[in-house]
């Protein structure tokens, strides 16, 4: 056998004489121009319903055999109405045990399966998720289907669960974070607000929680024609209506229905600044908030909004981040974002920065909320916002659960899947006077609430110096109730 032996180093030459002949000459000083923003082609949606009412909406996607389904009841924590927290640990305890499975052999048997089954409580809607191999699905639906309509809601279950989450709300006191945001959403949002109170409840009401009074909830809240179904995965809606009817066809309501809690209360608008501080001694850190009522989604200037977000902190390159973070060395990161629910949620700016530089990151974050309205953009400034924020639309239909969690969000707007291919040019369309316009319209830096939990023997005092507003200092018993 004759070995043929080739020197890599006589052939490097020939190898990069052919590159150079056709390659382009690049620039590399210069960042690389984007081309047009592509058209956004969204998946076809598939629509039927159960004869009981419960709707369902199928997205095709079969590149590999997987199916992932949510199942929505529209309620969540609005249905609590006296009883904070009894939403978020009904759908807790969904999992805790169901059919005549407890909860170690639930979870035995969806690894078998190759499944993942989790319950959550929103502020608008409960959900109950499954993600599973399409050769699983039918065995899984079992499970799903005991777990939405035959939770045990065991006593002792219902017991250990309640004592974890009263140690939770122990140690909510310790944690400054918790601290502020629950003391922010008191403060922005009245008594008998659903945003009012904590959706995991405080420990008062959950100390009241047992067995019969989560029955009652569920069998009041779970009802089907709150329900509907949201499908992506290697799936039709022709094979999978009949499944879904074999399982869930024969759901009715209860005798009792709980009542969705209509908002007559509104968030509160200051007619000046208030600022708001909690002592937290010895605190390394203080955790800053400061916000103000927010918009609705369906405001014609939620492109501008989107996009005067994105610049002042809604991104890794913001402005707030660049400053406080990269040039000011005063925090790992602060955000700005509209917490964007069917109610609309409040504005805000949050981080947590060094003790010692509490004032100082006040008088950052107001520089920027006044640039943002004074002063006109840089024209690249905007451009990279803009494409940032409508490169970024394709992103959140890459998997079946993002594609799910898409349909079930506008959904809970009321607004169609065709709104997401609209809002790409709405955004690339938004001006420099349009970002002001809506800073000026939306962020009322002479009215907005502030919250500050921190070591107070050693930040009032600085604070106090800004001039900002007036100053309440609150106890932390009388946020963590």
């Amino acid at each position: 056998m004759i070995r043929r032996i080739v020197c890599l180093g006589a052939l490097l030459p020939i190898i990069a004489g052919a590159q150079t002949q056709h390659a382009p000459v690049v620039d590399r000083t210069k960042v690389p121009a984007l081309g047009r923003t592509p058209t956004l082609r969204l998946p076809a949606v598939q629509k039927s319903s159960l004869a009981n009412g419960v709707a369902i909406q199928v997205v095709g996607q079969h590149e590999v055999p997987l199916v992932q389904l949510s199942l929505v009841i529209t309620g969540g924590s609005r249905l609590d109405h006296d009883t904070p927290g009894m939403a978020a640990f009904t759908s807790r305890m969904l999992t805790e045990g169901a059919g005549s499975r407890d909860a170690n052999a639930l979870q035995s048997e969806l690894a078998f399966l190759g499944a993942q089954l989790n319950a959550s409580t929103g502020s608008d809607f409960f959900s109950i998720s499954l993600n599973v191999p399409k050769r699983s699905l039918v065995a899984a639906l079992d499970l799903m289907a005991d777990v939405a309509l035959r939770p045990t809601f065991r006593a002792n279950d219902v017991r250990k669960q309640r004592d974890l989450l009263l140690a939770q709300i122990l140690q909510r006191k310790d944690q400054p974070t918790q601290v502020a945001a629950l003391a922010f959403d008191q403060l922005m949002y009245p008594v008998g607000h659903p945003y009012h109170a904590p959706a995991s409840g405080d420990s008062t009401t959950v100390a009241s929680l047992d067995s019969a009074s989560v029955r009652t909830f569920y069998a009041a809240a779970f009802i089907p024609s709150r329900a509907s179904f949201t499908v992506v995965g290697d799936i039709s809606a022709a094979e999978l209506t009949p499944l879904l009817a074999a399982r869930f066809g024969a759901w009715k309501s209860g005798t009792a229905k709980l009542d969705i809690t209509s908002v007559t209360a509104t968030a509160v608008n200051n007619d000046k600044v208030k600022i708001y501080l909690i002592d937290k001694p010895g605190a390394a850190q203080s955790v800053i908030y400061v916000g103000a009522p927010g918009v609705d989604r369906h405001s014609p200037d939620y492109p501008a909004l989107t996009v005067m977000n994105t610049i002042l902190g809604g991104s890794f390159s913001s402005r707030l981040n660049s400053n406080l973070r990269e040039t000011k060395g005063y925090t790992y990161g602060i955000s700005s974002n509209f917490r964007w629910s069917p109610i609309p949620g409040p504005f805000a700016v949050s981080s947590s920065v060094r003790t010692n530089v509490t004032d100082s990151s006040l008088v950052e974050i107001f520089n920027e909320l006044r640039a943002i309205r004074d002063t006109p953009l840089d024209a690249s400034e905007l451009s990279r916002a803009k494409n940032y924020v409508a490169l970024a639309l394709p992103a959140r239909f890459e998997t079946n659960a993002q594609i799910a969690g898409q349909l079930v969000n506008l959904a809970s707007f009321g607004l169609p899947l065709a709104s997401v291919s609209e809002l790409g040019p709405r955004l690339l369309a938004v001006t420099s006077a349009d970002v002001q316009r809506v800073a000026r319209q939306y962020v009322p830096i002479d009215r907005v609430t502030i919250v500050v939990v921190g070591d107070l023997a050693k930040v009032r005092a600085g604070i106090d110096a800004l001039h900002l507003g007036d100053v309440t200092v609150l106890d932390v018993a009388s946020v963590l109730r």
